[in-house]
Formats: C-alpha cells, structure tokens, sequence
C-alpha cells in the first residue's frame, strides 16, 4: 500500500515502485470511490497520510467532488507530533488513541473514513474499530514496500460483501469483519506413522 500515487508519494526504505496505481483507473473504479465518498464522511488520518493530503488536495484546482468534499470534513489527525496542522478543520489525536476513536464512533455523526494511514489501520484492526474494509487489488506484484496486513497483524475473519472487477484487472472488494477465525483440519486421524515422524520433525526445526 506503499505510494500508489506517485514516485515522490513516500520513497521511504528505497521504495521505487511509487506511483503503481497509475495506469489502472477505469471509470468502474471512479464509480466504486464515488460510492465510498456518497455518505456523509469526517476523515480519519495517520499523520503522514494527513501530510500527504494536505500537500494535494487543498491545491487541485477546478470542480474535482473530492477536493470540495474533502475541504468542507472534519480531519481528524492521529499524531504525536506537535507541528501545527494547517488544512482546514483539523482535530489532533493523541495519547490513548483508542480510546478516543472509540468515543468518536459512539456519537452522532457522520462516518470516519479513513485512507492510506498504514500504523493507523493497525491499531484499528487490533482493538476492533473497523467496521468495514474497502480493498483494492491490483494485479501487479511490488515485491518490497509497506503493506496493510504485515507481520504481526490481527488475525481475524472477514465476510466479503460485494466484489467487482474493473477493465484493468483491479478487483474492488467490501469485507466486513466476521469474528474469529475457525480451524479445522484434512488430516488422517489416527495420522500416519510418516505423518507422526513429519510433525516430530517440524517440531524439532522449531
């Protein structure tokens, strides 16, 4: 989820790739942020995402929707930093930042959204205030980079409530959390002696 909007976006860690999202926007994928933006919405934000929108958006010149919707939201800005926050209608959070957000979505008032935000959506998912995800896929491989479910993500299952597919191969899928996830196993039982021996192997590896 590392810089899809451009080189310059966040090079961070000898990043190269930025700007990979490019040539794949379609007007299917118009129609699926247009319908993530078509609900009343306050921004939700990790610091660096905030800098990045803020260096953009206030700037696009012209009638684009989301420029003028984004101008007139609530920013709430997730920051230990004591740097001024400069675009318009900004909120800092700090300290116990879920505790906060949770306060947020217990009152009345339009959606938290947020986009990008990657040490963000971390803390969301590890303390369950995600109500739902909307993915994109894009069929590509980066190889390096930041992603969103690294190492040491919450585990946890999700229900997929809709999926299409633009003329350029992204898929854009809705999940909403689904509980724990269930285990099972395909294994003989009793298991083999081969099986018995592999699993004292593995156990040995470590």
């Amino acid at each position: 989820m590392q810089a899809p909007g451009g080189p310059q976006e966040d090079p961070t860690g000898g990043f190269t790739l930025g700007g990979w999202t490019f040539h794949y926007w379609d007007a299917p994928m118009g129609q699926f942020m247009a319908e993530t933006f078509s609900s009343p919405f306050d921004l939700l934000l990790g610091r660096k995402t905030y800098e990045i929108f803020a260096a953009h958006w206030p700037f696009v010149k012209g009638s684009d929707p989301i420029a003028k919707s984004f101008k007139g939201v609530t920013k709430y800005v997730v920051t230990s930093s004591t740097q001024p926050l400069t675009w318009t209608n900004c909120i800092a959070l700090a300290g116990d930042v879920a505790a906060k957000i949770s306060r947020l979505k217990q009152e009345e008032g339009p959606n938290l959204l947020t986009q990008g935000s990657r040490h963000l959506l971390q803390t969301l998912m590890e303390h369950d205030l995600i109500d739902e995800l909307r993915l994109l896929v894009f069929p590509l491989v980066l190889g390096s980079g930041k992603r969103l479910f690294a190492q040491g993500s919450t585990p946890g299952a999700l229900k997929l409530t809709s999926a299409t597919i633009s003329t350029t191969g992204v898929i854009m899928s809705v999940y909403h959390p689904a509980g724990a996830i269930g285990t099972g196993s395909f294994a003989l039982e009793p298991p083999s002696r081969a099986e018995v021996a592999r699993r004292a192997r593995m156990k040995s590896e470590g």
